[in-house]
């Protein structure tokens, strides 16, 4: 079944939620860390589902590919924020966070993988 649009992707939505999220998790985050970790790694996590969104509303194969490549760096990206943050001692549900995390980058790669092999 097509998608009508990029909320019907099961991947956006778990990426959305995990944009929520950080949001939510940052609002905690000290002040100090206003211009620096919180700014970065809210704008990692909208990247993700940005360019999912945006790979999808391109007709080319090689276009939606070159944005979902983006999104799995960004991705990559927020795991290390994770770990960071677990470290650093800023959240406690780190776990929940990762698994959400890791799935958006196994549907991702998978939504890919099934892109590139389509004829």
């Amino acid at each position: 079944m097509k998608s009508r649009d990029f909320t019907d992707l099961i991947v956006w939505q778990k990426a959305h939620k995990f944009v929520l999220d950080v949001y939510t998790i940052t609002n905690q985050f000290p002040k100090s860390e206003t211009f620096g970790l919180t700014s970065q790694f809210r704008r990692a996590a909208v990247s993700i589902a940005s360019n999912i969104v945006e790979g999808y509303a391109k007709n080319h194969k090689a276009d939606k590919l070159r944005f979902y490549n983006i999104a799995q760096g960004s991705i990559n990206e927020c795991l290390y924020y994770l770990i960071l943050i677990k470290d650093l001692k800023y959240i406690s549900n780190y776990e929940e966070l990762n698994n959400l995390l890791c799935e958006v980058r196994k549907l991702l790669f998978s939504y890919s993988k099934s892109l590139k092999e389509a004829v």
